[in-house]
């Protein structure tokens, strides 16, 4: 490819007063656009924004002084619009970076996309500290607070140690994961392990560090090839990193912000006292909808979302859902119906390749928040709801090998679990998710004949 390539020009990056980790397309289409489209002459956040593990997408970045072009894909076209607000783009492994930036009084924000599985909570709750990555990071935090850690609690915990060295003041976590109050799943974990390694900054983090809880809402899939040819086609610039987005967007934030923050709000944030029924209709409605389609959709040969979203069988078990969802939330009746049509239409979206796959990716820990709350709310009104035991089926059989690979932070336990004699794997792969589960007979015995169905489609 040859272009124009990505330069600032004339005006440096605006200076870093955030920090963010989970460099990746939904950051990028999402808080850092709003940080983005927030500023104005007087107040601009710069971003100095970490990757969760590979360096690539930081290099990239670096070397286009953390520009990149935002494809936003609807049905009369593309819009391009270059984000400036990343100032700074490190890989994971640069940890001295990570942690002079969190000692800095001019950072005042830490935000984190690191997906569900990033925050090593326990089913119950509380930070896994039998986990082996955990314990390894927690053994070397003890001994050098300065340490390279790999985990998400560990890593903001090396920070936060840093940053009450430097005397730095107040500081904001913002996560913005589909976590049931994430604020508080986030601020458990951190508060965890800042316990384990010296219990004396968890006195600290109570009186410096504030956790804000959020609602994030945008499409956006895996970036191809072809994207980025996309952008050089239609603005002559060669992009090593763009993004594509759908135009629906929405972001909502509660909490306290003592050191300040970017004025979201002027890019169409909503700052609430309550997340809870925003969130609640997302994770139910949007994201239990994507597993639905992910993993039926994948049993029954479907790529994409709007694959899926086409087949008939599909789409009525997605309306389905949808239905035995509707009298739980807190939203009401009319706003589910009206955000249930706006999905339909953005699950749709044929210019939108989002893939089956990249949402199938991880279900041991998606499935609990997306599935289960409306699972047992039927269960305990003495229904079997069809649709939740569809996708409970679809899961089995994905993890029996249909639809897309199993990607999975559970990958080695569930597949062998799921191994062997249908009657005797359910229970086990259930009791995985919830021992609960597996001890409801009728519930196993209607998810085995469910997937035997599926499985018998192969």
């Amino acid at each position: 490819m040859s272009g124009t390539p990505l330069r600032r020009g004339p005006g440096a990056a605006p200076p870093v007063r955030a920090v963010h980790l989970g460099l990746g397309s939904f950051f990028r289409a999402h808080q850092a656009w709003y940080t983005d489209r927030a500023a104005d002459d007087g107040d601009a956040w710069g971003i100095a924004a970490f990757t969760g593990r590979r360096p690539d997408l930081a290099e990239a970045l670096t070397a286009q002084e953390g520009l990149y072009t935002l494809v936003t894909r609807s049905s009369e076209g593309d819009r391009f619009d270059v984000v400036r607000s990343v100032s700074r783009a490190h890989a994971a492994a640069d940890s001295d970076a990570w942690l002079d930036l969190l000692a800095s009084p001019a950072v005042r924000v830490l935000t984190t996309t690191v997906t569900e599985a990033g925050y090593h909570r326990r089913p119950t709750g509380g930070l896994d500290v039998d986990s082996p990555q955990v314990a390894r990071d927690l053994a070397a935090l003890r001994a050098d607070p300065r340490a390279p850690v790999t985990s998400v609690p560990a890593r903001i915990t090396a920070g936060l140690l840093a940053r009450r060295a430097a005397d730095a003041g107040p500081l904001t976590l913002v996560p913005c994961d589909n976590l049931p109050d994430n604020g508080a799943a986030l601020a458990e974990v951190v508060l965890g392990c800042a316990a384990a390694v010296d219990p004396a900054l968890a006195e600290w983090i109570g009186a410096q560090v504030a956790t804000a809880t959020t609602m994030v809402d945008r499409i956006t899939p895996e970036p191809t090839d072809a994207d980025r040819r996309t952008v050089l086609e239609g603005t002559g610039t060669d992009d090593r990193a763009p993004v594509v987005t759908e135009p629906f967007s929405e972001w909502v934030v509660a909490g306290d912000f003592p050191g300040g923050r970017p004025a979201w709000e002027r890019a169409g944030a909503v700052l609430t006292d309550d997340v809870t029924p925003f969130e609640q209709r997302k994770l139910w409605l949007l994201n239990g909808g994507h597993s639905l389609l992910a993993y039926v959709g994948g049993v029954r040969g479907c790529a994409t979302v709007a694959e899926a979203v086409a087949d008939a069988h599909c789409a009525d078990l997605l309306r389905a859902w949808w239905a035995l969802c509707t009298p739980h939330l807190a939203v009401g009746p009319h706003e589910a119906a009206r955000y249930s049509a706006a999905l339909l239409d953005r699950f749709a979206n044929p210019r939108i390749r989002h893939a089956l796959a990249q949402i199938a990716t991880d279900g041991s820990q998606k499935l609990p928040v997306r599935l289960l709350p409306v699972l047992r709310l039927e269960r305990a009104a003495g229904r079997l709801p069809g649709p939740a035991v569809a996708v409970l089926a679809a899961w089995v059989a994905h993890l029996r090998g249909a639809g897309p690979a199993v990607r999975d932070v559970r990958a080695e336990e569930l597949t062998r679990l799921a191994d062997g004699d249908l009657a005797t794997a359910i229970p086990r792969v259930l009791a995985a998710l919830d021992p609960a589960l597996a001890d409801d007979a009728e519930l196993v015995g209607a998810v085995r004949t469910t997937a035997l169905g599926m499985l018998g489609r192969r």
